[in-house]
C-alpha cells in the first residue's frame, strides 16, 4: 500500500486538561436528525513531563441522534476514566494506549478518540514532525467540500448553494429528509449546473419502503448519496443499492474495519466515509482506512462541526492515499466567527493546505481564549485530581 504510517514513540503522559466550551456557529446547522446553533465541545489537551502538549476535541453532540455518545455521557467518562488512565500510565506508545482506553470504553469511542487524538498530537511535536507524516499521508492539500443543512425556504437554501460553488468548492453535499428532497436537490443541481460535484446525506432518516424517493435523485447526476438508511441496517442498504446506479456511501454504518469489511461482502455500500473522532481515533481510522484501501473502496473525510483543532486532525487523516474524494473539511469561517486557533484555517483553490512545515496538528489553541470560554475544566495529574465540575 502506498504510503506508511510512522509507529509512535513513547510518550509519558503527566497530566490531561479537559475542557468544555460553547461554539455559535456563524448560521445555525439542520439535519434531519436535530438542529444546532450552537456546538458545545469537549477540549482535551495532554502534557507530557517536559511541558510538551498535545490537543484534541471531543466530537459526541449535544443529544443521542447521531451515535449513543453525548457531551454529556462523554465528560464524565473522560474526567473520571480516560484522564486518568493516561496521566497514571507509565511509558508507552500511543498505539497500547489506544488498546487500554478501548478496553476501558468499548461502547464510547468519541471519548476514546479525544484522549487517543491528543496523545497522536503530543508524539509529533515531541518528534517535531507533522502529524500527516506521522499517519502516512502523502498529499500537500486535501480538497475542500461543503455540507449545507436542511432549509425551510428553497431560495435560501440555493443562495447557499450558488455561494458555495462560487467560493470553489470542490463538492457540495445536501442534508436530505423524508420529504425534504426532491425539491431541494432539483432546485440546486439547476442553481449550481450540471459541473459542481453534488452528494446528499440522509443520516439515516430513510427507510428501504421509501426507496422510490431516493431513485428519483438519480435524475441530478449525484456523486453519492450517503448513509439513507439507519446505521445497523446493512441488509437494507444492500437491496437499496441494488436499486440505484449511484454509489451508496456508509459513514455511521462504519464503527470498525469489521464493518467494512461487510460492507464490501454484501455490496452494502461502494464508498466510505471516515471521521477519526467517531470511529475511536486515529489507532482505529488507519485500521478502518486500510480494510477499504485493500478492497479498493473509495474513502473519503468527513467534519462533525468541528473547531480547528479537530479539523486538523481530519486534514492530517485525510492527506493518507486513498482519500480520493473532497471531505468535509470547510474553512474556520465557515463555521465560526472566531476559531480557537492560529492560523485558522483557509481555502485556497477549493483546497485546506496540510501544514507540512508545523509538528503536530500544526496549528496553535488559544489557551487564553480557551479558558475564557470554559463552561467546565478538570484537571487531571499523575499525582491527584482536582476539579471544578
Amino acid at each position: 500500500m502506498p504510503g506508511s504510517t510512522t509507529p509512535s514513540g513513547e510518550i509519558d503522559i503527566v497530566e490531561v486538561r479537559v475542557r468544555e466550551i460553547p461554539m455559535k456557529l456563524v448560521r445555525p446547522f439542520e439535519t434531519a436528525q436535530g438542529h444546532t446553533a450552537v456546538r458545545r465541545v469537549i477540549l482535551v489537551e495532554v502534557v507530557d513531563g517536559d511541558g510538551v502538549t498535545g490537543w484534541s476535541e471531543c466530537v459526541a453532540p449535544d443529544t443521542a441522534h447521531y451515535t449513543n455518545e453525548t457531551v454529556d455521557t462523554a465528560w464524565p467518562l473522560i474526567c473520571d476514566a480516560l484522564a486518568p488512565l493516561a496521566a497514571h500510565r507509565p511509558q508507552a506508545s500511543v498505539e497500547q494506549l489506544a488498546a487500554e482506553l478501548s478496553r476501558a470504553a468499548p461502547t464510547a469511542p468519541m471519548a476514546v478518540a479525544a484522549v487517543e487524538m491528543a496523545a497522536r498530537d503530543l508524539d509529533a511535536r515531541r518528534r517535531g514532525i507533522p502529524l500527516a507524516t506521522v499517519l502516512g499521508g502523502e498529499r500537500t492539500e486535501v480538497g475542500a467540500g461543503v455540507v449545507i443543512g436542511l432549509h425551510r425556504s428553497i431560495d435560501s437554501l440555493v443562495d447557499e448553494a450558488t455561494d458555495a460553488a462560487a467560493r470553489g468548492y470542490r463538492r457540495i453535499k445536501l442534508k436530505i429528509a423524508p420529504g425534504s428532497d426532491a425539491r431541494p436537490v432539483a432546485a440546486v443541481r439547476e442553481a449550481v449546473g450540471p459541473d459542481v460535484p453534488l452528494a446528499v446525506d440522509g443520516n439515516g432518516s430513510y427507510r428501504l419502503e421509501q426507496a422510490e424517493s431516493l431513485v428519483a435523485l438519480e435524475r441530478h447526476a449525484l456523486d453519492m448519496v450517503e448513509q439513507p438508511l439507519p446505521a445497523s441496517d446493512f441488509a437494507g442498504s444492500t437491496r437499496l443499492q441494488l436499486l440505484l446506479g449511484t454509489p451508496i456511501c456508509l459513514d455511521e454504518s462504519i464503527r470498525s474495519a469489521a464493518d467494512v469489511v461487510t460492507m464490501h461482502r454484501l455490496d452494502a455500500g461502494r464508498i466510505v466515509n471516515l471521521k477519526p473522532g467517531r470511529v475511536g481515533g486515529h489507532t482505529a481510522a488507519l485500521d478502518v482506512h486500510r480494510a477499504a484501501v485493500a478492497r479498493a473502496l473509495p474513502v473519503w473525510c468527513g467534519g462533525m462541526l468541528e473547531t480547528g483543532i479537530g479539523r486538523a486532525h481530519n486534514v492530517a487523516l485525510a492527506s493518507l492515499p486513498g482519500f480520493s474524494m473532497p471531505g468535509d473539511l470547510s474553512p474556520s469561517d465557515r463555521y465560526w466567527e472566531r476559531d480557537i486557533v492560529d492560523p485558522p484555517w483557509h481555502m485556497i483553490d477549493g483546497a485546506l493546505q496540510v501544514p507540512l512545515d508545523r509538528p503536530g496538528i500544526g496549528v496553535e489553541v488559544d489557551v487564553e481564549l480557551v479558558e475564557s470560554m470554559a463552561l467546565r475544566r478538570v484537571d487531571v495529574t499523575r499525582e491527584a485530581s482536582s476539579a471544578g465540575r
